[in-house]
């Protein structure tokens, strides 16, 4: 049925940005995954701020709850990016994330989402409707994070070594440019004129 309606079209899905300013992570406070999302975002991009939104992530009332917490994420729009994770365990241990409400909170989320649930084996619902899916959460943390701080960092760089560059090429012609016209300035200046038409007074009296 979710087929049918395209939750699982790929032109359906948001596109990840780049340069993520804030990200959100819908999982457990004490799930495993959140501690190992945490270290790879503290390793990848220590400045970006990160709003979790806790929720549970396995029994009855599990699928309710992730469901709402995605819609609170999707309501206070306060992120670039929305990370949906929770560690390995049984098909029966996953199963919230097959759940429809879950599947249709998704793609109702305008906010680009994530998915990293289970191993790299499991594949849930939730990662056929999600907007990229990881095969764990860290690898989540790191898909939403396609840009590290070393990367902006060396990017900075080299842009600070190619504007120098740039700069001095730059002042360089202005100097060329500015010696021709000095030596055009004093060829057609007045003065130059004077002196000539001077020498030719001389002569003439001579």
């Amino acid at each position: 049925k979710l087929e049918h309606e395209g939750l699982f079209a790929p032109e359906c899905r948001l596109p990840l940005p780049r340069f993520p300013r804030r990200i959100g992570i819908v999982t457990s406070l004490q799930a495993a995954a959140l501690r190992d999302i945490l270290a790879a975002l503290a390793r990848r991009a220590p400045h970006l701020p990160v709003v979790i939104y806790p929720t549970l992530v396995q029994g009855e009332e599990a699928a309710a709850n992730i469901a709402e917490a995605i819609r609170i994420a999707a309501s206070r729009d306060e992120c670039d990016v929305v990370l949906v994770a929770r560690g390995g365990g049984s098909i029966e241990d996953l199963w919230a994330f097959n759940e429809e409400v879950v599947a249709r909170a998704i793609d109702a989320c305008p906010i680009p989402l994530v998915t990293g649930i289970g191993h790299e084996t499991d594949t849930t619902i939730a990662d056929l409707v999600a907007d990229g899916r990881a095969a764990t959460p860290t690898a989540a943390a790191e898909l939403a994070t396609p840009v590290t701080l070393f990367d902006l960092a060396s990017a900075m760089s080299d842009l600070g070594q190619r504007m120098e560059a740039a700069l001095e090429s730059n002042l360089e012609r202005e100097h060329i440019e500015l010696s021709n016209l000095e030596s055009r300035l004093r060829f057609y200046s007045p003065a130059r004129k004077l002196q000539s038409e001077r020498q030719r007074a001389d002569e003439w009296t001579r």
